[in-house]
């Protein structure tokens, strides 16, 4: 049952804000607040990552503009940077960029130089993406909504705050996907111990909110 609800949460996710209308929004705020009571991370760092992401995305979008395909995942302050620039100076002038960010501790500058990729590279992204997630809930040996999967030209990084076990678990199930070209292992590891305090903790924080309809 809880497997179920798992991947039901993590499909809601990934869907709903994609689409149209009220109700939508409305069913996206509460799975995304159901989602963060899960995560290890406190809210406040939750906040404060998805606040950098922004600011990454608009203060190096503005300097590169379309000449770039960009993304930036930031958990627990640290930033993974990945897509395609058009030189080396351009790579190195993004990482200059978002490590000047207020609370950012870290940078994994994946940038590749070339070419913007085209839509059909990307929605093969999302789908190997989407497999890595569906499988993590099929595995029933870690909790996905501690793993975050990212994918960049068929390579899949995973970013989160996991015990050994769990990482090797995540890192078994994303290199065993079909499509997979390369695992990139950013995966912070803590003891079990720490692992079932962050969870308590996390489980006894307030109940999601929804978000209200325009």
């Amino acid at each position: 049952m809880k497997k179920n609800v798992i991947a039901a949460l993590l499909l809601g996710a990934t869907v709903l804000p994609a689409l149209q209308g009220c109700f939508p929004m409305v069913a996206a705020g509460v799975t995304t607040g159901v989602l963060a009571t899960m995560d290890r991370r406190s809210l406040g760092t939750q906040t404060e990552d998805e606040s950098i992401e922004w600011k990454a995305s608009s203060r190096v979008g503005d300097k590169l503009g379309d000449k770039a395909h960009l993304n930036f995942t930031s958990f627990n302050r640290k930033v993974l940077m990945t897509g395609e620039v058009p030189s080396s100076l351009d790579k190195a002038e993004a990482e200059r960029i978002v490590t000047g960010i207020t609370n950012v501790q870290g940078v994994y500058n994946e940038l590749a130089v070339g070419p913007v990729s085209s839509y059909s590279e990307r929605s093969n992204d999302s789908f190997i993406t989407s497999k890595v997630k569906s499988r993590s809930v099929d595995s029933g040996k870690f909790n996905p909504v501690h793993v975050k999967v990212v994918t960049e030209a068929g390579v899949v990084f995973l970013l989160g705050m996991v015990t050994q076990p769990e990482a090797d678990s995540a890192i078994g199930v994303a290199r065993t996907t079909a499509g997979v070209k390369k695992v990139v292992n950013l995966l912070e590891i803590i003891t079990p111990a720490q692992a079932r305090e962050l969870d308590l903790t996390q489980s006894s924080n307030g109940k999601p909110t929804a978000v209200k309809a325009p």
